[in-house]
């Protein structure tokens, strides 16, 4: 059975530009794939397991390859979104930025230190240390960070959304409510406290 798609992803979604290109790193079986290929982008599914792969193929464009031990497989393409979640290699951080577009979505979420405490992963390599990826996203406008705990399954996680904004021009406006926000900006509804 595949898992769910993660609530973060969920919830953050609609940051991503419509019909903006995803990238799915460390896809699986591509539950995340399918999530966003089901609301119309185009999706690379990155793995190095090409049997997870083989069904994500229907909805999308897949790639195979070792990430931890080949060179980055997509050096000058750009997406609208990258999407990490349960995977953590850090000599990969900086492909990953450099794979995001103007006005493009981080959307990362993966085990933090105190997993250990609860059940796998528990070695330090696969657990991110307290902020970092908050510093993973420097230079990026972070729209939300947790690090903290989550229950079934129990397990400690950090995750962000963050996005690289565009060099020139009006800010982009990213409404922190897909519903409720739907159209507005994140200055008008800061400046409803102030009428």
């Amino acid at each position: 059975m595949t898992a769910p798609v993660s609530s973060w992803v969920t919830r953050w979604a609609h940051l991503v530009p419509v019909g903006g290109n995803v990238l799915d790193v460390g896809a699986g079986s591509g539950r995340h794939s399918a999530f966003f290929a089901g609301r119309g982008h185009p999706v690379t599914a990155l793995d190095r397991d090409a049997s997870s792969l083989a069904a994500v193929s229907l909805f999308a464009r897949t790639l195979v390859a070792d990430l931890e031990q080949a060179p980055w497989p997509l050096p000058g393409e750009s997406f609208d979104a990258v999407v990490v979640t349960n995977y953590l290699w850090r000599p990969l951080f900086p492909s990953l930025l450099e794979a995001l577009a103007p006005g493009g979505v981080l959307l990362y979420e993966t085990f933090a230190q105190g997993n250990e405490t609860v059940g796998r992963p528990s070695r330090p390599d696969f657990l991110l240390a307290r902020g970092e990826l908050l510093q993973l996203a420097q230079g990026l406008r972070i729209v939300a960070f947790e690090d903290g705990f989550l229950t079934q399954p129990e397990r400690f996680v950090q995750r962000i959304a963050a996005v690289r904004e565009h060099p020139a021009g009006r800010p982009q406006r990213f409404g922190l409510e897909p519903s409720a926000s739907a159209g507005r900006s994140l200055e008008s509804l800061g400046s409803e406290d102030h009428e």
